[in-house]
C-alpha cells in the first residue's frame, strides 16, 4: 500500500474472522490512519482505547507502542499478522483503534476540516470488550464506543469488535453525532432510520474501498479459477453485473459471521443490497422500525454504487472471449466506493439539522456534488443516484430542488443585510452569525417569537475537478418555542387543530435551517425546516404522539435500538426464511 505524509500504517482484520481463503487464512490488512505518538491503550488525540470488561470486573494489560526513530513512525507489533491475533486482546484494541481513525480521518478529508465529537471533549473512548453480549453501540452520554462478545452457535467467542464493518458502523454513529446532532432526537420516521442507514453506507463502503477485500470477493477468496495471459489475471465478465456482483461480493462476504451473531446487524448491509427495488416500501408497516427503514436507505446507496461501478467498467478494454483485466476491475471498484463515500460525507454540510427525511438527504447529496463537479457527464454519476433512490421511492422534495433535484439557490441576497456584519468574523463566529440571522429574520424566516440559537459554523475547503479550491462556510441554527395547543395556528401554521390536542397541551416544536456561505461571505443557499411549515410539523407531532415514549431510553438512544435489533427477524429474513 501507499503509506501518505503524515500517516502511519497499522494491521487490521480486512472484515472479520470469517472471512478466509481458500487455504483457510485470514484476509488481513494494513491500513493508514494520522500519525501520532501513542500512549497506552493505544491512546491518542482522538481516543482512548480502554480495554476494561464490565461483565468479568477485569482490565486487560495495555500494549506500550514504539516509535521508530527513523520515520518518526509508530511500529506495528502486528506484522506480519498470523492467526494468533485472533485471541491477543493487544490486538483487538489496535484493530478498532485503526478502523476509527480510518473512519474519522475519511470524514475530514471529505468536509476539508476537523471534525468534533457530540460532546464536550476531545477524545472518544472506545472499549473493545465491554460486556458479555451480542450488540455494540455508541453512547453520547457515556462519550464511548461499546463492543460487545459472546460464545457463538459453535461454542466459540464472538467477538464484534473483529468486524470492520461493525466498528465503522458505530464509529460513524458518533461521528455523524458530532456533525449534526439533532439527528439523535426523536423526529419523524426517516431521522432515526437514517443513522442507522447511513452508518451502514459509510461501514461497507469503508471496507470495500479495501482493494484486498474486492479482489477477495470476486475470487471467492482464490477458489474461483482465473485465466493467466501473461502477468494479467483475467476475471470473466459474466460475473460483473449488478446482479451478479451483489450477490458474490456484497451477500457473501462475513456470512458466516453474521450466522454466529443470529440477530445482530453484523449482515444486514450484504441483506439490504439484496432488497429489489420498490416504491411501496416507505408507506409498508415492517419497515416503519428504524433498523428496517434504514435498509431501504441503504439498498439504494448500495445500488447505486454497484451500477456506477458497472458504469466504469464499461470503459474498460477486455481480452477476448468477455474477459477482464481482475486487477482493473478490482481499481474501479475501489474508486467507485471511494467517490461515492466521499459525495455521501460531503452532502451532510447541505442537510438541515433536524427533521431530516430521505428526499433532504438525496437533494443535498446531489446539490454539493454538482458545486464540486459541475461536468457529471462521462458517467452520469447524479443520474444514476437519482434514478436508484426513485427505484425505492426516495425523490427530493419537489418544491425545494430543480429539475435535476438540487436545492433552489438563495434568490433573496439583494434583500439582505450585508453591511453591518464582519465578513471574516461570520465565517467563523457564531454570535456574529447570530446577529447576522437576527438582522435578516424577516427575509430568512427567523420566528421571533422562537428561541433561536445557532449551534455550529464549520468552515469547509474543497478541492474541484478543475484543481481549484471550493471555500464555504456552513452554519446551522435551531428554532425552539414552547407553546400551548390553542397556537398551532399563529406559531406553526396548522390549522384546524387536530381532536388528540388540546389547547391547553404543552408542546415543544422545532425550526431549523442550514446556511451556506460561499467565500465573499454571500448566501449559496438556505436549507431551512420552516417553524410555520404546518404540513411537516403535523406529520412530526402526529408521529411523536405514536411513539410509546415510557420505552425509550434517553440516555443511550443507539444502544437500545441495537438491543432490540438483536434478536428481531427483519423483512428479509422471513422472506428467506
Amino acid at each position: 500500500m501507499v503509506v501518505k505524509a503524515n500517516s502511519q500504517t497499522f494491521t487490521i482484520l480486512a472484515q472479520d474472522p470469517a472471512v478466509r481463503n481458500a487455504r483457510g487464512e485470514l484476509l488481513f490488512a494494513r491500513v493508514s490512519v494520522p500519525r501520532e505518538s501513542l500512549g497506552l491503550g493505544p491512546t491518542g488525540y482522538r481516543l482512548k482505547v480502554v480495554d476494561f470488561d464490565a461483565s468479568r470486573n477485569q482490565l486487560y494489560h495495555a500494549h506500550a507502542y514504539q516509535q521508530d526513530a527513523a520515520s518518526g513512525c509508530m511500529i506495528d507489533p502486528f506484522d506480519p499478522p498470523g492467526e494468533a491475533l485472533l485471541g491477543n486482546p493487544a490486538f483487538h484494541c489496535q484493530h478498532v483503534y485503526a478502523v476509527v481513525m480510518r473512519t474519522l480521518a475519511r470524514f475530514e478529508m471529505a468536509l476539508g476540516r476537523r471534525v468534533g465529537w457530540g460532546f464536550d471533549g476531545h477524545q472518544l473512548h472506545v472499549v473493545p470488550h465491554a460486556f458479555v453480549e451480542a450488540n455494540a453501540f455508541y453512547s453520547r452520554a457515556d462519550r464511548a464506543l461499546m463492543f460487545g462478545y459472546f460464545k457463538g452457535l459453535d461454542g466459540q467467542h464472538v467477538f464484534t469488535c473483529l468486524s470492520h464493518d461493525i466498528v465503522a458502523h458505530e464509529a460513524t454513529h458518533a461521528i455523524l453525532d458530532g456533525l449534526r446532532g439533532g439527528f439523535m432526537n426523536a423526529s419523524g420516521p426517516d431521522q432515526a432510520a437514517f443513522h442507522e442507514g447511513f452508518a451502514d453506507v459509510v461501514a461497507l463502503l469503508s471496507v470495500f474501498s479495501l482493494r484486498e477485500i474486492i479482489e477477495f470477493a470476486l475470487t471467492n477468496g482464490g477458489r474461483i479459477e482465473l485465466t493467466v495471459q501473461g502477468d494479467r489475471r483475467l476475471l470473466n465478465g459474466d460475473q460483473l453485473s449488478p446482479q451478479n456482483l451483489a450477490e458474490s461480493l456484497l451477500f457473501g462476504i462475513g456470512e458466516e459471521f453474521g450466522q454466529q451473531l443470529e440477530g445482530l446487524r453484523a449482515n444486514a448491509l450484504r441483506r439490504s443490497v439484496m432488497l429489489p427495488p420498490s416504491t411501496d416500501y416507505l408507506s409498508g408497516e415492517q419497515f416503519a422500525e428504524a433498523h428496517n427503514r434504514g435498509e431501504i436507505f441503504a439498498a439504494a446507496m448500495l445500488r447505486s454504487m454497484l451500477a456506477l461501478w458497472v458504469a466504469r467498467l464499461g470503459e474498460l478494454g477486455n481480452f477476448g472471449d468477455n474477459l477482464y483485466n481482475l486487477r482493473e476491475v478490482v481499481a474501479e471498484g475501489a474508486k467507485a466506493a471511494d467517490q461515492l463515500l466521499t459525495i455521501a460525507i460531503r452532502a451532510l454540510d447541505y442537510c438541515p439539522p433536524l427533521d431530516l427525511e430521505f428526499g433532504d438527504y438525496l437533494a443535498a447529496l446531489l446539490t454539493v456534488d454538482a458545486q464540486v463537479a459541475p461536468d457529471d457527464s462521462r458517467y452520469d454519476y447524479r443520474l444514476i443516484i437519482r434514478t436508484t433512490f426513485e427505484a425505492f421511492g426516495i425523490v427530493p422534495p419537489a418544491a425545494r430542488t430543480d429539475s435535476d433535484g438540487c436545492w433552489h439557490g438563495f434568490a433573496d441576497n439583494g434583500q439582505v443585510q450585508y453591511r453591518n456584519s464582519h465578513f471574516d468574523s461570520m465565517l467563523r463566529d457564531d454570535e456574529e452569525v447570530f446577529r447576522f440571522l437576527w438582522e435578516n429574520r424577516a427575509v430568512l424566516g427567523i420566528d421571533e417569537r422562537a428561541y433561536t440559537q445557532v449551534v455550529s459554523v464549520r468552515p469547509s475547503i474543497r478541492l474541484g475537478t478543475d484543481g481549484l479550491l471550493l471555500r464555504e462556510s456552513v452554519c446551522e441554527y435551531i428554532m425552539k418555542a414552547n407553546i400551548f395547543g390553542a397556537e398551532l395556528k399563529s406559531v406553526c401554521n396548522i390549522s384546524p387543530r387536530p381532536a388528540w390536542i388540546k389547547t391547553t397541551d404543552a408542546l415543544t416544536v422545532y425550526g431549523a435551517g442550514t446556511l451556506i456561505f460561499d467565500q465573499y461571505g454571500r448566501i449559496k443557499y438556505h436549507v431551512q425546516r420552516p417553524l410555520n411549515d404546518g404540513q411537516w410539523q403535523l406529520r412530526r407531532l402526529s408521529y411523536l404522539a405514536g411513539l410509546d415514549n415510557g420505552e425509550l431510553d434517553l440516555r443511550n438512544p443507539l444502544a437500545q435500538l441495537h438491543r432490540q435489533r438483536a434478536w428481531q427477524v427483519g423483512p428479509l429474513r422471513e422472506e428467506q426464511a
